[in-house]
């Protein structure tokens, strides 16, 4: 049977790259962590760790076991916090992490009924973005996430359920005057010489990659991370910007939007869980009101033409 202990040592290993240095932070000696990695190997059948004068990597196999052992930890912290609330009281407490916008737009009314119903519930609120907060829900530290993709699939970390909510189509935020105003729809090609202003680093990448399949460099007037910003910018006549349709402003004044065409990006709204929280009476009643909230959205709050 494996030690859970030695995959621990495995996985410092692998995390510092060197006997010395997981030693270290393990208080241990470099002997004491490579006599147990020794012995781990002996379990398994099979090297864990090729060993260089560069250092130290793991072989196919410990990348399997530094995986296991992820998840062991991962279930041991579900485990620890879940006797601990046990422990403190009865309160039941319910956290949930969001994307900016899905907080500005989704997540505020799906949450009146849920509180509503359910006065008892301590309920926390953490702004994140997927890369921060699909490990939250991983980790037990959030119960629920409502996140984002963009082209291609859908994120699927180890342990955790994604449940599609929306396609999140981009548009075209312009100037009240400029030239393509009037416009319902427009394709990148269309934009070559424009200004831009990015409110989010995701999208700023995928223009350049989508304005180079349509011949032309991006030139950014500003690259920022708030979509509201960004459109206060569009407003000012600094330049255009591509926004997701949930992201849009309910200021209209001043501003027009086209829908962008293919070929071009879509964003992907969802809601990640952990596995082992699917029957979670919390997480289903929530899951029902972000759909409901959905389904109850306009088509764009931002006046086009």
């Amino acid at each position: 049977m494996i030690d859970p202990r030695r995959l621990h040592m495995l996985t410092e290993v692998a995390r510092h790259g060197s006997f010395n240095r997981a030693a270290a932070e393990l208080r241990l000696t470099p002997s004491a962590v490579s006599q147990q990695i020794s012995a781990l190997e002996r379990t398994v059948g099979t090297p864990v760790v090729r060993r260089s004068t560069r250092g130290v990597e793991l072989t196919d196999a410990g990348r399997i076991l530094v995986g296991a052992a992820d998840v062991i930890s991962t279930e041991l912290l579900h485990a620890e916090r879940e006797i601990a609330r046990l422990a403190a009281d009865r309160v039941e407490r319910f956290t949930v992490a969001t994307f900016t916008s899905g907080g500005q737009r989704i997540l505020p009314h799906a949450l009146i009924g849920f509180t509503t119903e359910r006065p008892s519930v301590e309920l926390t609120v953490i702004e994140s973005e997927p890369e921060e907060s699909l490990p939250l829900v991983r980790s037990g530290a959030a119960d629920l996430a409502l996140a984002y993709h963009f082209d291609g699939p859908a994120p699927a970390p180890a342990g955790l359920d994604w449940l599609p909510l929306l396609d999140d189509p981009m548009w075209i935020v312009l100037p009240a005057g400029h030239r393509l105003a009037g416009r319902t729809a427009v394709t990148v090609a269309e934009l070559a010489g424009e200004r831009w202003v990015h409110g989010c680093l995701s999208v700023s990448e995928m223009l350049d990659r989508y304005a180079a399949l349509a011949g032309f460099v991006v030139e950014t007037a500003c690259r920022g991370t708030d979509y509201q910003f960004a459109q206060s910018l569009v407003r000012a006549g600094v330049g255009i910007a591509m926004i997701p349709e949930v992201a849009l402003t309910t200021d209209a004044s001043g501003l027009t939007a086209a829908r962008l065409t293919p070929p071009g990006p879509c964003r992907y709204v969802g809601v990640a869980t952990s596995k082992r929280r699917r029957t979670d009476p919390l997480i289903a009643a929530l899951l029902r009101a972000l759909r409901s909230t959905v389904g109850a959205l306009p088509s764009t709050p931002l006046a086009t033409g």
